[in-house]
């Protein structure tokens, strides 16, 4: 039974710009999805959902340029940040986190709400919008495809690799020693995986990507999510989930993102574009690198503000006087 808002527990708040920020934790079968909301509970409410492998921390520089009126709620997807881990011999397969972004909305108790989701998070928000159009009225792509094709032909070799992964990993898993940092080490560490991230960046990451131990920190992340994602949609399956979603829909394109690094994407990227632009959606480039919303915000902030006010009127004007609280 998906948990109910009553179980919501909203936690230490603080302020950030002036705007409330709050630590919340959601219960799910095992154990809880954690995340932090920023604004009032009346305000119209967004989801935020971080990349592969970030956090909700993500977001810290973003949010505060934006509307102060929005309820915005950015979440530890599982396995990342705070979150629980899933339980043992369980994969991180993507419509896993689909599934759990509808846990947490119906904790929320929201009907009606926007997403703002960077890389895999825009993924998750567009498959998402597409299962549930009903319920999301926009969305915002920071740097994201929206889908992520898997060439048909190799699906079956990725099945069968991501399976023997996980066969491996757990066979090994007693004999496997979680790894040990002083905190400037795992601020190399995470450095060095991401030659992208600012300074600045590196340590908001680091505030939910590392826990305490007794001989320094180790990285809070599930090694679970590094194996292969054995559920993978074909491209013609992204394009008919895309053609499903009745939301306005934004990208913000970085010109030193993901289009530029990873070139291997690029047969997907002009049918994926064309169903875009097809289901009347707004494309724009911005100049940065793929986490330009957290290395330098103020960049993406003035587009994502814009969007998000446009609806608003439109949403106001649509229905006006109804307005949506989370109570959190």
């Amino acid at each position: 039974m998906i948990q109910t808002l009553k179980s919501v527990r909203h936690l230490a708040t603080a302020t950030m710009k002036q705007t409330a920020v709050s630590e919340i934790r959601i219960p799910v079968p095992w154990g809880e999805i954690r995340g932090r909301t920023w604004g009032p509970d009346h305000g119209r409410p967004v989801l935020c959902l971080h990349g592969w492998s970030d956090n909700c921390g993500t977001f810290n520089t973003l949010i505060p340029l934006l509307p102060n009126d929005l309820n915005y709620v950015a979440i530890d997807l599982p396995g990342h940040g705070f979150s629980s881990h899933r339980p043992a011999g369980i994969f991180y397969a993507f419509p896993t986190y689909v599934s759990d972004v509808r846990r947490v909305v119906e904790a929320l108790q929201w009907k009606r709400f926007s997403i703002i989701g960077h890389s895999m998070g825009g993924n998750i928000a567009a498959v998402f919008s597409a299962l549930y159009p009903e319920m999301v009225d926009s969305i915002i792509l920071l740097d994201s495809y929206g889908f992520l094709p898997a060439d048909i032909k190799r699906k079956s070799k990725m099945l069968r690799n991501g399976i023997d992964q996980m066969i491996d990993y757990e066979k090994n898993m007693d004999a496997r020693k979680e790894k040990v940092y002083s905190y400037e080490a795992a601020k190399e560490r995470l450095k060095a995986a991401n030659q992208y991230l600012s300074d600045q960046s590196v340590q908001i990451l680091l505030e939910r990507g590392v826990k305490e131990v007794k001989e320094g920190v180790v990285f809070s992340r599930d090694f679970r999510i590094n194996l292969i994602n054995v559920a993978r949609f074909s491209l013609d399956q992204c394009l008919y989930l895309q053609s499903q979603i009745k939301a306005k829909v934004l990208i913000l394109w970085a010109n030193e993102g993901l289009v530029k690094t990873h070139p291997q994407f690029d047969d997907f990227l002009n049918p994926l574009n064309k169903g875009w632009e097809d289901i009347k959606s707004t494309i724009l480039k911005v100049d940065g690198d793929h986490h330009i919303h957290l290395n330098n915000a103020e960049v993406m902030a003035p587009f994502v503000r814009d969007f998000l006010l446009s609806q608003n009127s439109e949403l106001t004007a649509r229905s006006p006087g109804d307005t949506q609280t989370a109570k959190l």
